[in-house]
């Protein structure tokens, strides 16, 4: 079947479209029934029926995840003495301002908020 398309109308490439659809779900249809009958065939030489194989499905499928918590931020722990909204909550790879406060010998301790 060889149509040329380029000669053919709007409406009659769509309804040769809509012929090609049906036509796709009749295939489609068909070989579901074909692959359950030799499904069916395949189960009936173990003794089984697909129902009763389709009974283990469930058990063995991945149970669905539980949603992550939203984490909290931690609270800041020390301060920056010369700017006091540059904080760190002491977790984590430590800030220029707070390195360069305890090479000067500031402790620690002495930024904490």
């Amino acid at each position: 079947m060889s149509a040329n398309l380029k000669s053919m109308t709007r409406k009659e490439l769509e309804k040769l479209l809509a012929d090609v659809k049906k036509a796709l779900q009749t295939a489609q249809s068909r070989d579901r029934r074909d692959a359950r009958k030799a499904a069916e065939k395949a189960a009936a030489e173990f003794g089984f029926s697909l129902n009763e194989l389709g009974e283990d499905a469930p058990a063995k499928q991945k149970k669905a995840k539980a949603p992550k918590k939203a984490v909290k931020a931690s609270k800041p722990k020390y301060a920056d003495p010369a700017d006091a909204s540059r904080t760190w909550t002491g977790k984590g790879r430590q800030p220029n301002w707070f390195r360069a406060a305890v090479e000067k010998g500031i402790a620690p301790s002495d930024l904490e908020i």
